[in-house]
């Protein structure tokens, strides 16, 4: 397990532990725990506060793994949950009482009396005087000897949203709207996400022994800089941990990015200088001072705290062309390789001219939402373009929109008189079991299957807009993404063995997948995963593997960083308006998609937008001007 070496700040007022991965820092942390826990065996109780979401699941896998692998006993643990939403009625999908039990109580010998979770099924009159009860029981029980903490993009720790005070205890609060647009992805619709929780308050958690919090991806990374850089102020909950004085602050290095020592080390010490940081300083600078690249002077870098710099480069003349060219040389138009060209200062090799290109699709729309321009420039330049959906996307889609496909089946059966008794009995199942389905239910095996076909035709009708061969359209169906709720099964030997007979099948010479690496529970991930994992087995046993370059790129919501970026494909306005159609054939997502994320554009504004702000910023860096563009970044296998 590798903790992160990264200079010693004093901006930080929180110790932060930054590990290379999440799952990483999750087993350090549930190891923690169990030493926690075997340390009380002899007559006394661990008592642990305990956190929902997505950031403590590793730790509670590894605790479970403790458990039936090491023998590690809970028996003597307590717990005390952070919060539920209210009202909420236990058995429900979206309860944390649900969630605890589903991801750590179901599978460990914790007794059940000593498991609390507040009560949402309360009625209001009897909140307050349950609210005194949790917290007597917490003292009664000596207080939390661990809590273990998540942190919202409000600051939140448990549901105490800004504006809470450091004495607050345990208590009924009303949630900020920007913690409902997240939850919304757990309850399908923001409309359907309670607009109240019961939760700790900040001065329950100041009274644990000791404290940990968890942060993964990228996601955190704004809010975590606050909560560790900032002051503390009641506008960021989580900063009040800093008057804590036992706290550890848990990491992975995607939620580490905007900490002052790893974005900008050159303002904490002297750095080792590498090709990377140096890009990384001279674009910082660029941008900060809103000057081109070569308009950089010495006194600009001196000014930037960027003194040693110049000592490693000589002069900011040098140092400005020599960053400046590396930029430029990643701008292509030829994303295939250029034939007939000196491809040594290009992102790809000019030979084979005509290029067998693989595109995976985590998702049924990802292919045009983030490289439609590239992929309509590989086609017109004559490129054997495929596509691999690797996933159905079924749950995606609304169910008034597959009750309304189920209606076209039954009118189309009707109309050619073919198979019409048999579909109507099916229209009557979809029929029915969207009008008893409970929220976030599991779809039924039908209603899965039309939603899958709703998205594969969409797909389908892309590929054919952007030339894309019929023969070259490929649906995984990668068993992983096929539960029919938003909780997926973890990766398995039959989505990577899929992953492999597509690449023996194809052989391509490059391969364009969605790369974010820097989300730890997406699907995007889980697909990236099988994709590594595929080509680690081919590696050595198949020879067109060592001539394959893997070409990554960002999902609907982010870019690559510029100092990142390996090839920038230029977009003109032409290509920009092609795309928009291809991502327009995708009508299930359209105007409003299932699972919009906090952000309410729509995909292609959105794709839009992030194409044009990276043109952008290559103008301002002082390159050339162009309407968009699209960014990779090569992974070396």
């Amino acid at each position: 397990m590798e903790v992160l070496d990264y200079p010693e700040t004093t901006f930080e007022k929180l110790p932060v532990t930054i590990f290379e991965a999440a799952a990483e820092g999750a087993v350090r942390v549930a190891r923690e725990i169990a030493e926690l826990i075997r340390g009380k065996q002899q007559g006394e109780q661990a008592v642990l506060g305990l956190a929902t979401g997505s950031s403590p699941i590793g730790v509670y896998q590894e605790l479970i793994r403790l458990h039936r692998e090491e023998g590690l006993s809970f028996r003597n643990v307590v717990t005390f949950n952070l919060d539920e939403y209210y009202p909420m009625e236990p058995d429900e999908l979206q309860s944390y009482v649900y969630f605890m039990h589903e991801q750590l109580f179901n599978h460990i010998d914790i007794l059940p009396e000593n498991v609390h979770i507040p009560d949402g099924t309360l009625p209001i009159d009897k909140v307050k005087e349950y609210c005194q009860h949790y917290e007597k029981q917490i003292e009664e029980c000596g207080g939390l000897d661990m809590q273990l903490l998540g942190i919202g993009r409000t600051g939140h720790i448990g549901f105490n949203e800004p504006g809470s005070s450091i004495n607050s205890i345990t208590r009924l609060v009303k949630l900020d709207p920007l913690t409902i647009t997240d939850a919304a992805k757990d309850f399908i619709k923001e409309e359907f996400v309670p607009l109240r929780a019961l939760t700790m308050g900040v001065g329950t958690i100041m009274k644990a022994r000791k404290i940990i919090l968890l942060a993964w991806g990228e996601g955190k990374a704004k809010i975590l800089k606050e909560m560790v850089e900032g002051r503390v102020s009641d506008e960021v909950p989580a900063s009040f941990l800093q008057l804590h004085p036992q706290v550890a602050v848990v990491v992975d290095q995607w939620a580490a990015m905007e900490l002052t020592r790893v974005k900008t080390p050159w303002l904490v010490g002297m750095c080792a200088w590498d090709e990377s940081l140096i890009r990384r300083a001279v674009i910082w600078l660029s941008l900060r001072t809103r000057k081109p690249i070569l308009k950089l002077t010495d006194e600009d870098y001196k000014d930037g705290s960027l003194s040693d710099l110049l000592v490693e480069a000589g002069s900011a003349y040098n140092l400005n062309l020599r960053v400046f060219n590396t930029i430029q040389r990643t701008i292509t138009g030829w994303p295939g390789g250029k034939p007939n060209s000196n491809d040594t200062q290009r992102p790809e090799r000019a030979l084979p001219a005509i290029k067998r290109a693989l595109i995976f699709s985590p998702h049924p729309d990802d292919d045009v939402i983030s490289m439609g321009g590239t992929l309509l420039r590989l086609v017109d330049q004559g490129h054997d373009v495929h596509v691999a959906y690797q996933t159905s996307g079924n749950i995606a889609v609304f169910d008034d929109d597959a009750r309304r496909f189920a209606d076209f089946a039954l009118d189309f059966a009707e109309k050619m008189n073919v198979g019409v008794a048999e579909t109507r009995r099916e229209h009557v199942e979809v029929v029915e079991f969207l009008r008893h389905k409970k929220l976030g239910e599991e779809d039924s095996p039908l209603v899965q299957d039309i939603k899958a076909l709703i998205r594969k035709g969409e797909a389908a009708a892309a590929c054919r807009f952007c030339g894309v061969k019929e023969q070259n359209v490929h649906f995984m169906n990668m068993p992983f993404y096929e539960t029919g709720q938003v909780k997926k099964k973890p990766l398995g030997e039959a989505d990577i063995q899929a992953v492999v007979e597509i690449l023996q099948e194809i052989q391509p010479h490059q391969i364009f997948a969605a790369g974010d690496l820097r989300d730890p529970h997406g699907t995007h991930r889980v697909c990236l995963d099988a994709i590594f994992a595929a080509l680690a087995r081919l590696k050595g046993q198949e020879a067109w593997v060592d001539d394959c370059h893997l070409w990554l790129y960002r999902g609907a919501w982010q870019e690559w960083d510029v100092e990142e970026i390996e090839m920038a494909v230029p977009i003109s306005p032409e290509e920009l308006m092609r795309k928009r159609k291809a991502i327009f054939k995708h009508q299930s997502q359209k105007d409003s998609a299932v699972f919009p994320g906090n952000d309410k554009r729509e995909f292609w504004q959105r794709s839009e937008d992030r194409n044009h702000t990276t043109a952008q910023l290559y103008d301002q860096l002082g390159l050339a001007e162009y309407e968009a563009m699209e960014a990779f970044v090569r992974y070396r296998f």
